[in-house]
């Protein structure tokens, strides 16, 4: 498997694993495939309820050089189901913004350059201009969501309170954080 995709192979390659009658590893495992399942309908509920809101809309509308925004992830990251489709919806306000997926465990691992407190965690977005320099990079939650997490990792709380307690998370956050920081980023350009 090549370690690049577009917008539509990578929800392509949700269905071919949800459709499989012996799904790729590691989501031949239940676990996984039950958890991709799971991030497979949040993504789509905010593929089809998601709106940018206006500023950000306005902000995006004038970026007037290419840019390339590149998503570090893979289809069974709970966080990656939250944000990724506001970042696509975001690439779509201009097209000047080329989205490309980067699958983070298939070589070349672009994912080892944009390591978070030494760990590989995702879902993770590069943007660059036309000339490959990094303009910014986000993730892999928004701010708040982050100290939440590290909260919890850090009084030991299992890996069910975590995904429950970060779900409402972002259930209440509805993509404001992950829109709020966005425009801050672009905003310094």
């Amino acid at each position: 498997m090549k370690n690049e995709a577009s917008w539509s192979e990578y929800l392509e390659r949700f269905d071919r694993i949800l459709t499989s009658d012996l799904p790729e590893t590691p989501y031949d495992n239940k676990d996984y495939f039950n958890y991709l399942k799971l991030n497979a309908s949040r993504q789509n509920r905010w593929l089809k309820k998601g709106t940018i809101n206006i500023s950000l809309t306005e902000l995006i509308s004038k970026i007037d050089t290419p840019q390339t925004w590149f998503v570090i992830t893979e289809p069974w990251c709970g966080d990656a189901a939250h944000s990724i489709p506001w970042i696509y919806l975001m690439s779509q306000e201009n097209k000047n913004i080329e989205l490309k997926m980067i699958w983070r465990d298939t070589a070349p691992f672009m994912i080892e350059n944009y390591l978070t407190n030494g760990g590989k965690s995702v879902p993770k977005l590069i943007v660059r201009d036309s000339e490959g320099n990094d303009l910014f990079t986000w993730g892999p939650r928004p701010k708040q969501c982050q100290l939440l997490y590290l909260e919890l990792k850090d009084r030991n709380a299992d890996f069910e309170e975590m995904k429950i307690t970060l779900q409402q998370w972002y259930n209440k956050d509805k993509g404001e954080s992950i829109q709020q920081e966005l425009k801050e980023l672009l905003d310094q350009l």
